[in-house]
Order: C-alpha cells, then structure tokens, then sequence
C-alpha cells in the first residue's frame, strides 16, 4: 500500500483502549505469539497512549508510561514501512518532553533495535528474553 497521509492523535486508554487493544492483538498476540495474558497490564491505564489512523483505520499505536517508558510500539504488517511508525516515536518523544522526561527507555526487540538507533537511542545492557522475543535496554537523553 502506499497511502502516505495519516492522522495522529494521543489520549487516554479510555478513549483510545479499542484502537489500541486491536492493533496490539494483531501485531503482538496474532502475528508475535505472545501470551494474551502478557499483552494488558497495569500501565496501560496510567500511560500516554499514541495511535496513528489511515483514514477510520487505527494501523498504528504506542504509549508513553509516566516515568519516560516508551512501549508496545505496533504497526499492523500491511502499513509497515511507509514511516507510521517513526510518526509515533517521534510524537511520544515530543510529549515526554513536554512533560519535561528527558531520559527515556524502552525495551527494543532486538529486531528493531537499528530503528530505535535511528532516533538517537543507544543499547544498555544484555539482551533478555521478554515474552519468548529477544529483547534489548535503550536510552537516550535529550535536552
């Protein structure tokens, strides 16, 4: 597909949970294999949470948690590479900003560890096993 025009908008779980919850089920759960009962937790109520629309269509997500936590970055399989994804990053990196969160983390797949490279993001750590997926530790600090 090489639609290029999305929208994006931030909100809570409570307005965006529906949007969020089908793209993470797709990617995560359907398409990754993991444990629908890993997938939901605690954080999800009290985070940031970021969804790219094409059109009606939410094919995008990722949220912001409190502390400066980046996490459960998802983009449906037919909407990849086409720069959704990096919309996402590069917003959730401008509301922890906002909110003054100039170190953030995330947890990588290790897999898309040279994406996150790409914002500025740099490994810490060993690799683990989150989930039955490799995983890495990055950071960065901006100012």
């Amino acid at each position: 597909m090489s639609h290029t025009t999305f929208t994006l908008k931030t909100g809570t779980w409570d307005t965006l949970k529906a949007h969020a919850q089908a793209i993470r089920l797709a990617v995560f759960v359907e398409e990754q294999k993991v444990p629908l009962d890993m997938e939901w937790d605690e954080w999800d109520a009290r985070s940031l949470h970021a969804v790219a629309f094409m059109g009606n269509q939410a094919v995008a997500t990722g949220r912001l948690l409190p502390d400066g936590h980046i996490g459960r970055m998802a983009v449906l399989k037919e909407w990849r590479q086409q720069k959704i994804g990096s919309a996402i990053l590069r917003l959730l990196m401008l509301e922890a900003h906002a909110r003054g969160q100039h170190h953030l983390i995330l947890h990588a797949q290790t897999s898309a560890a040279a994406f996150y490279e790409h914002f500025g993001f740099t490994r810490s750590g060993e690799e683990f096993e989150e989930a039955g997926i490799a995983h890495v530790r990055m950071e960065k600090t901006t100012r």
